[in-house]
């Protein structure tokens, strides 16, 4: 029976020890506060952004191909030559081509010639010479039959004569018609002839496949030697400045996205970058698959520094500012992926659990857990838990 009192007696002393340690601990604990720089959250409109991703394309990417048959005697670009607009990429054979041009070309001129256009002059029907015969033919029988019609008023020419220069005077204007209907004849033929100038000169201009526009040789798809037939592809040339950006955006910021609008991305080869453009295409409907909209936007790439195929994360800025609660950057710890900050509270401070937003410079938004004009310590907080009491520099 006595060690029972005892044993009361020993726990009572353990207990009042543990209670002096722990009070002890606190009091050090209050003793020595942490130093701390107070900034209270500022509510103010900022601008918002929409964060997409989305793939680089070449603004242009055509297969070039050949517009004659022919046997390819020149190939002056490799995969990867930089080339601009109409710069050589393949050379056909142009021996028959440039014999059927001079063909063409003088067959035109013998035509001209017969009409009398020499050196590029109009066609004047009038001007034919075959047509001023003809006309002054008419002419003269003209005079003729006025003489002869006096005469033979005055009794001086008898019937016969007199229906002799009629005849003469009909036959001549005849003839003065059929010479204006020749002319014109000749004059179609020569448009005909012409024509296949023309085609016999653009013939000779395809025995060199060009380049269609400024950018870089993707593919050659021909040798020196091979033959190739009218449609045969015959290299790749692709744009690369500028480059397009194709995003896709759900479907809840449809109303927030216009062409025109400021495009600001960055991609993995060049982390420490960012790039811009704008918006110029904007799908007319949502893809009922994705429940997305296609937004397409222009990028410089003057430097040629951005490749075709590149994975982009964009920002695009939301028409309109809308207000939003910001601390400092340095006032938010993050710990296993949640955001934390320390409100103080007199003198001491309370860890709150945060829903970060946008950043904006050196602040960033909080979306839910502080509210506007509380104040946040922005300095030592490595050194804070949960109800520690602060001093505010």
């Amino acid at each position: 029976m006595p060690s029972v009192p005892f044993t009361i007696l020993l726990a009572a002393l353990l207990a009042a020890g543990c209670g002096a340690n722990a009070t002890d601990a606190t009091a050090a604990a209050d003793a020595v506060a942490v130093n701390v720089t107070a900034i209270a959250a500022a509510e103010q409109p900022i601008a918002r952004f929409i964060r997409v991703s989305g793939t680089l394309t070449a603004q242009e990417d055509a297969e070039v191909a050949a517009e004659i048959a022919g046997r390819v005697v020149a190939t002056p670009v490799e995969r990867g030559s930089v080339v601009r607009a109409n710069d050589p990429l393949v050379q056909i054979a142009a021996t028959e081509v440039e014999a059927q041009a001079r063909e063409a070309e003088s067959n035109a001129a013998q035509i001209e010639a017969r009409l009398g256009l020499a050196g590029g002059a109009a066609f004047d029907v009038e001007r034919v010479p075959e047509v001023a015969n003809a006309r002054a033919a008419f002419q003269l029988a003209q005079n003729d039959f006025g003489r002869a019609e006096r005469l033979y008023q005055d009794k001086l020419l008898s019937q016969s004569d007199f229906d002799q220069r009629s005849a003469q005077l009909e036959a001549a204007e005849r003839q003065y018609d059929v010479a204006k209907n020749g002319a014109a004849q000749q004059y179609q033929a020569l448009r005909g002839a012409r024509a296949r100038v023309t085609v016999a000169q653009k013939a000779l201009a395809d025995t060199v496949v060009r380049a269609p526009f400024a950018g870089a040789v993707g593919e050659r798809f021909v040798s020196v030697g091979d033959y190739v037939t009218r449609g045969n592809k015959v290299a790749s040339v692709v744009r690369l400045d500028p480059l397009r950006v194709e995003l896709t955006i759900p479907e809840q910021y449809v109303s927030v996205v216009e062409v025109g609008r400021a495009v600001t991305f960055g991609v993995d080869a060049y982390p420490k970058e960012t790039f811009t453009g704008q918006v110029r295409y904007v799908s007319p409907s949502v893809t009922a698959s994705t429940r997305a909209l296609t937004v397409e936007a222009i990028v410089p790439n003057g430097n040629g520094r951005l490749k075709p195929g590149l994975f982009a994360t964009a920002l695009i800025e939301e028409a309109g500012q809308r207000p939003g609660i910001l601390v400092p950057a340095a006032a938010i710890r993050t710990v296993s992926g949640t955001a934390r900050v320390f409100v103080i509270n007199g003198d001491r401070v309370e860890e709150r659990i945060v829903m970060t937003g946008q950043s904006v410079g050196d602040r960033v938004e909080i979306v839910s857990g502080v509210k506007a004009g509380e104040r946040v310590a922005a300095s030592g907080i490595d050194q804070l838990v949960d109800g520690v009491k602060v001093t505010v520099r």
